[in-house]
């Protein structure tokens, strides 16, 4: 299924089938990670270089769900009534994600 385009749109990018692959394929090992380690605390750190701790509770459509501790500070888009706020962090961004406590 396609965008029709009118005759004064243009492309301005269109991703490589290969790159469109390997996305696809990473999106998947990840939200396989995500789905056997949900509940378990994590240290994320993403391409940016930015590093966050915080407990998996979820993974869908290219998205990772965190419960981080709620330091006083509005770090995430939805707080809870809880110590821990939620923060979703886009998969394809993530560099490394390393188990804290087994």
């Amino acid at each position: 299924m396609g965008l029709q385009m009118g005759p004064q749109q243009r492309v301005l990018y269109h991703a490589d089938n290969n790159y469109v692959q390997s996305l696809r394929t990473v999106r998947h090992h990840l939200h396989e990670i995500c789905r056997q380690h949900a509940n378990q605390w994590v240290r994320v750190e993403t391409l940016d270089g930015q590093v966050v701790t915080g407990r998996i509770i979820g993974c869908d459509r290219g998205l990772i769900h965190l419960a981080t501790r709620n330091y006083g500070g509005q770090r995430a888009f939805f707080g809870s009534p809880t110590d821990e706020a939620i923060l979703t962090l886009v998969l394809y961004e993530l560099l490394v994600i390393t188990l804290l406590y087994t």
